[in-house]
């Protein structure tokens, strides 16, 4: 089948609505946050705890996937579903924001969102030209080469249900000029990459780029929305509020009825935003990435944005805490273990420890965004935000 979005209701007093993608593995109800399997597996979680959970599609990594296992064994075993006994929707990346790490990340020690914290200058470990991109492996330090048609073709070896574009992630300290040729090059990409696209049971992302630059984000916009029928917003930015900039400036130039996923974003405070901007899908490591250090998500009021909606399980005081890691949370953590547990396990680096603080981080965004969405249908989502941010 070929995969179809159609949506379900709008809000009333914002661009938030809901929805649903169909794909040949199964429905997506909109707005939704995917959590990222980059190897093939969401780190910790088991595809057992992801379906009772709520999870309806992963996102995973074309580059990593390619360097291993390889996307023909992956093709071998039925497909990036099968082979990982997920059974639902999957999702993969272009290898485009590795094109961006392996190079003018390192290069100018950043992420795609300037921070305070911003790292130190190294070599850059790829090549980039209009043809492609040749760069080191960072498992053996072996050549390998991707452009726009390879990528496209690993995907569909690899059969995933959503796809993504090959990119040129630019960096959020380009100047204008740099940013429009970052662009240019990205626009031709895209091109190359939808006449590579065969399958017609795949849905096409095309990616939209411009850094915090008004006029070349609408560019990029209208650019993408005229070729693609499905729209991934990429890029850098400066900060956050540059960020919700980005996203007016793009939903204003995009056709309503095509499905909008936002590359990398999953901090709660995010979510509401982006959805209120119009945003369908996300994806982004935050939840299993915090977890293994000890850091769990906690709701309102406990949770609130001046401390992220996170707290430390590595802390003295949870050594003899008898509550829930949240008291509001359903999961299979917050259902059966103590604080004062799973400070034990950290402590002692038990393995387990990991599995069930990822396990609530990842419930905690899969949940509220169910609860986001319920909100839109009941025309109460205005109110469910205050409650989070006020």
């Amino acid at each position: 089948m070929t995969p179809t979005f159609k949506i379900t209701k709008k809000d009333i007093k914002s661009k938030g609505r809901v929805g649903v993608l169909s794909t040949p593995h199964g429905d997506i109800e909109t707005p939704i946050f995917i959590p990222v399997g980059t190897n093939g597996t969401v780190k910790s979680v088991s595809p057992r705890d992801l379906k009772e959970m709520g999870a309806q599609v992963i996102l995973s990594n074309t580059y990593h996937l390619h360097l291993r296992p390889g996307e023909d064994l992956i093709k071998k075993f039925g497909g990036l579903s099968k082979w990982m006994s997920w059974g639902g929707p999957t999702m993969t990346d272009s290898g485009g924001f590795q094109v961006f790490s392996l190079g003018v990340g390192l290069e100018h020690g950043v992420g795609k969102l300037l921070r305070e914290e911003e790292g130190e200058a190294k070599p850059r470990l790829n090549k980039i030209t209009k043809e492609g991109v040749t760069f080191q492996s960072h498992l053996d330090g072996s050549k390998q080469y991707l452009s726009p048609e390879i990528s496209i073709e690993i995907q569909e070896k690899i059969g995933s249900d959503l796809i993504v574009a090959f990119d040129d992630l630019e960096s959020p300290k380009y100047n204008h000029k740099e940013t429009e040729q970052s662009l240019e090059l990205t626009e031709d990409w895209l091109i190359r990459s939808k006449n590579a696209h065969k399958r017609k049971d795949q849905l096409l992302y095309g990616v939209t780029h411009g850094g915090n630059f008004k006029d070349l984000r609408i560019k990029s916009a209208e650019f993408v929305d005229k070729h693609f029928n499905a729209i991934a917003l990429g890029g850098a930015h400066k900060n956050k509020e540059n960020m919700h900039e980005i996203v007016e400036w793009t939903i204003d130039n995009i056709s309503e009825n095509k499905p909008r996923h936002m590359l990398g974003i999953g901090e709660v405070d995010d979510i509401f935003e982006l959805i209120e901007r119009g945003i369908d899908t996300f994806d982004c490591v935050i939840p299993t990435r915090i977890g293994r250090t000890g850091y769990f998500f906690v709701s309102p009021k406990t949770g609130n944005i001046s401390n992220r909606f996170r707290m430390d399980i590595n802390k003295p005081q949870f050594r003899t805490d008898q509550k829930p890691l949240d008291k509001n949370c359903s999961c299979y953590t917050c259902n059966n273990f103590t604080r004062a547990y799973l400070f034990h396990l950290f402590r002692n680096r038990e393995l387990l420890a990991y599995s069930l603080i990822s396990t609530h981080n990842v419930h905690f965004l899969v949940n509220l965004t169910k609860l986001i969405r319920q909100s839109i249908l009941e025309d109460k989502f205005g109110t469910f935000k205050k409650k989070w941010l006020v």
